[in-house]
């Protein structure tokens, strides 16, 4: 059966050696002191509320290379109460505590935005709305995997992974080349028949212009309330059996206003929200005190 961890790409992998790399550089103090005596770790899940645990995979790989094993007791995607126990993970104490910290900020950031994204997708839902509710490509730099695969995880659609993934043409596009027009017909020059084209326009007249240029998609950006529903229609009912095209919202969209955003004249609800500025899910690694006859090291 399919998991997230199949969409990941061959290269991952060398990106958690680099945090484990960017964490411990030279000297391991700390290490030095419990040695390497096999010990057993709770992974706890913390936090203030009930939350979507997201980056299995990511955590498996952390303490995989450095011999350490983890056994989960949930899985990826199901929701917890705090305090749960979440995963046992076992191996020799140093290697426990040299993944400990890079595992739990990793887990702390995409079960957040998986969280988030949860809930921005259920409460739409319950407002009614049978569209697609989408991130942005505003992710940190370097951590733009874990993040869109929090989004997933979270049950929402990742958005665009990057420049290549689909063509978005924004204001400083349509101001560089002179017109709506002029840029997706330069676009689609290169870009062929695979790629989208989704266009940032701020009107119903600049809608227009993208839409009869082959737009596949219009982002009414920073529209709202009756304005944005009033355009939305219009263009519907104006192209209806000319073109076909979706029509994206997006800017300024958060818990406050989501439900108002979130109309079915709206094929897609693009927001930073779920992944900017999220609250990390809190997480702690707990070695246990050895059992009864077993050595302290």
């Amino acid at each position: 059966m399919p998991t997230f961890a199949h969409l990941l790409p061959p290269s991952w992998k060398t990106a958690v050696t680099a945090w484990l790399d960017e964490d411990t550089p030279s000297f391991d103090y700390g290490g030095y002191v419990v040695g390497e005596v096999e010990r057993e770790a709770f992974l706890l899940g913390k936090g203030k509320s009930v939350a979507v645990l997201a980056g299995v995979p990511f955590v498996d790989e952390i303490f995989s290379q450095l011999g350490c094993t983890v056994e989960w007791h949930m899985s990826e995607g199901e929701t917890f109460e705090p305090v749960k126990k979440v995963a046992t993970v076992r191996g020799k104490a140093r290697h426990l505590l040299l993944g400990e910290r890079v595992a739990l900020n990793l887990l702390a950031r995409c079960s957040g935005i998986a969280t988030k994204s949860r809930y921005f997708l259920e409460t739409a839902r319950a407002n009614g709305y049978k569209g697609i509710i989408a991130g942005t490509r505003k992710t940190t730099p370097g951590f733009r995997l874990v993040e869109k695969y929090g989004m997933l995880v979270g049950g929402i659609d990742a958005h665009r992974h990057d420049l290549s993934s689909m063509v978005m043409l924004k204001d400083n596009h349509v101001w560089s080349t002179g017109s709506i027009k002029q840029a997706i017909e330069t676009v689609r020059e290169v870009s062929g028949f695979t790629l989208l084209i989704d266009v940032e326009v701020r009107s119903e007249v600049e809608a227009d212009e993208a839409i009869d240029a082959g737009a596949d998609i219009v982002m009414l950006d920073n529209l709202e309330g009756e304005e944005l529903y009033a355009v939305a229609r219009s263009l519907r009912k104006k192209w209806e059996g000319k073109r076909k095209f979706l029509i994206e919202t997006s800017g300024g969209i958060d818990e406050n206003n989501l439900k108002e955003r979130a109309v079915n004249d709206i094929d897609i609800l693009s927001t930073s929200a779920v992944h900017q500025s999220v609250q990390h899910i809190d997480f702690s690694l707990k070695i246990q005190l050895p059992k009864t006859g077993e050595s302290s090291g």
